[in-house]
């Protein structure tokens, strides 16, 4: 775990080769998100900084303008977003203040902390999504086994506990069946909050964008599909879906951008439910997991489309090249030589992209993710399954 610094100071920088020609990006945060926004970057002519904890972080290994320092540093933040036309995030959490904090000093910050702290803490997002109308589970703070009890006979068993600050990919999420299994989270100190369970027949998501003079597209709603918390696949379009309904997934998504004032990608996940109906489960402010099949399949990428929404450009059009794309993370697996199965997946299908994250192999890390485009579902799910698998395992599926 990287360790916060204990005296404040500018973060430590690579040498730049070269004068900068075109605007500057600064992302806070080093993760594989920062990396693919770097190809995006190239070929708009934009030069990308990014805010590392380590030298070794994913962007870091790929990007020319890296500053070393920590996304809780106030002043290290402030030295890396000088002479940047923008500063984004690829993750959400840097402290609210410390958002609050540059944009006083005049940093054009993207998305703001008023509108990014609604992907920081679920209760306030919760609270403002339902002032706004917008459908989402029934929740309420809970702070005591009263409260539990009160909910859990309210809305009825079982009942998700979610930490209010710092969840993701399952993490500070908790279904509990008893107000006895409920009350053991409790006691873990978290600040918590809790939501009626949803009998959701699965799970999509809609991706949007939004420049600060309020230009907003959609790309289409997709499928995700999960395990153990984790999303493994993403089916775009989503199969079956009413276009009345998608209409309707995408006009939610692009409400909550214009009522939480977004900047930049918005990402709304959601629950179906029998009918069609949808709920909003989670937001995030930034690319997502569910956009990755943007790099091949729409004919503007994700990376592409943020960069454009942080910098006030004229969005790119967000329709897809091709009837159906899939993308399939590709997990960690017990074997890290993951390039000695690289070959295998190339010959068998040149069709098939492959991303590598440039991350060290632990079993369920997300370590890249593969795309594949074509006409028939299951042909291109069997494709991409059989990719990431592969690279995963060594198995053939």
């Amino acid at each position: 775990m990287t360790s916060v610094p204990t005296s404040a100071g500018p973060p430590a920088r690579r040498p730049v080769v070269g004068p900068v020609v075109g605007p500057v990006v600064g992302m806070v945060g080093a993760g594989q998100l920062a990396r693919m926004t770097q190809q995006a970057a190239i070929a708009l002519g934009v030069d990308l900084r990014v805010l590392a904890a380590a030298p070794d972080e994913s962007a870091a290994r790929v990007i020319r303008d890296v500053r070393i320092g920590h996304h809780t540093d106030l002043d290290a933040l402030r030295a890396f977003a000088a002479g940047c036309d923008a500063v984004t995030f690829d993750h959400e959490h840097v402290p609210t203040g410390h958002v609050e904090a540059l944009a006083a000093a005049g940093v054009a910050v993207r998305p703001g902390a008023a509108a990014l702290v609604h992907a920081q803490d679920k209760a306030v997002m919760r609270e403002r999504l339902g002032a706004a109308g917008v459908p989402c589970p029934a929740w309420a703070r809970v702070a005591s086994a009263a409260d539990l009890k009160e909910f859990g006979e309210e809305h009825g068993w079982p009942v998700v506990l979610k930490a209010v600050r710092g969840g993701y990919d399952g993490r500070g999420v908790w279904v509990c069946d008893s107000a006895e299994q409920a009350a053991e989270v409790l006691g873990s100190g978290v600040e918590l909050m809790a939501e009626a369970f949803v009998p959701f027949e699965r799970e999509l998501a809609v991706l949007v964008a939004r420049s600060p003079h309020g230009q907003g597209v959609s790309y289409p709603v997709v499928e995700t599909v999960q395990r153990d918390g984790i999303c493994v696949e993403v089916i775009a379009p989503a199969p079956g879906l009413d276009p009345e309904h998608a209409a309707r997934a995408q006009h939610i998504a692009l409400k909550v951008a214009t009522e939480l004032g977004v900047t930049g990608l918005l990402a709304v996940e959601m629950f179906q439910l029998p009918g069609g109906r949808v709920v909003v489960n989670e937001l995030a402010m930034r690319p997502h997991n569910s956009g990755h099949w943007t790099i091949e399949g729409a004919r503007t990428s994700q990376f592409e489309q943020h960069l454009r929404a942080v910098l006030d450009l004229p969005l790119g059009s967000p329709s897809p090249v091709a009837p159906v794309a899939v993308m399939a993370n590709v997990l960690g697996g017990a074997d890290p030589d993951v390039f000695a199965r690289y070959e295998h997946v190339m010959a068998h299908d040149p069709g098939v992209k492959v991303h590598f994250y440039g991350k060290e192999v632990r079993p369920g890390r997300k370590i890249g993710h593969v795309t594949a485009l074509g006409t028939d579902l299951a042909e291109v799910r069997a494709r991409a399954r059989h990719a990431a698998v592969h690279l995963a395992t060594g198995e053939y599926v």
